[in-house]
């Protein structure tokens, strides 16, 4: 199954989606969360299509009484994430293994953070890993990871507009 169809089976029935890039932005490829953040935000669809789009850095968990507040349906979490692919490659990786595969410049474990977002709340969470290529010290990303963001954001804009 394509990237596409497990992403629009996912937010089939959305009321109200939540999109958190994670990652350090001054790492390179790690600032690939953010970069599409920053993107998205500038894109201006938020409002149109009940969207909110939270850049929570390296700490997701100051964010979780805001994402609790705003009561979604669903939440894309967007993060760098050594899974043994090429550079860019992007997958749906399952939410309780990626503490094993993420990379941790994070001070709060994301598979613990999913369990207690999910604690009390019908939120359906999934995760989006991409493969970077390099975690070194700048604020851009390589070429290829950069390409990848861009077609993450267009292919959530083909589902959610």
């Amino acid at each position: 199954m394509s990237f596409e169809s497990q992403l629009s089976d996912f937010l089939k029935d959305c009321e109200k989606l939540i999109v958190l890039g994670v990652g350090n932005e001054l790492k390179c490829d790690d600032g690939v969360g953010p970069f599409i953040i920053r993107k998205l935000k500038e894109k201006d669809i938020e409002n149109e299509s009940n969207s909110l789009f939270i850049n929570t850095e390296t700490v997701p968990e100051n964010f979780t009484g805001k994402i609790r507040k705003e009561k979604p349906t669903h939440l894309i979490i967007v993060d760098a994430c050594l899974m043994g692919g090429e550079p860019g490659d992007m997958k749906i990786v399952d939410k309780y293994d990626f503490a094993n595969i993420g990379i941790s410049t994070h001070s709060m474990s994301l598979s613990y953070f999913v369990r207690y977002l999910e604690k009390d709340t019908d939120i359906e969470i999934i995760f989006v890993g991409i493969e970077p290529e390099s975690m070194d010290y700048s604020e851009r990303l390589t070429e290829n990871v950069e390409k990848t963001a861009y077609e993450f954001i267009d292919t959530l804009k083909g589902i959610t507009l």
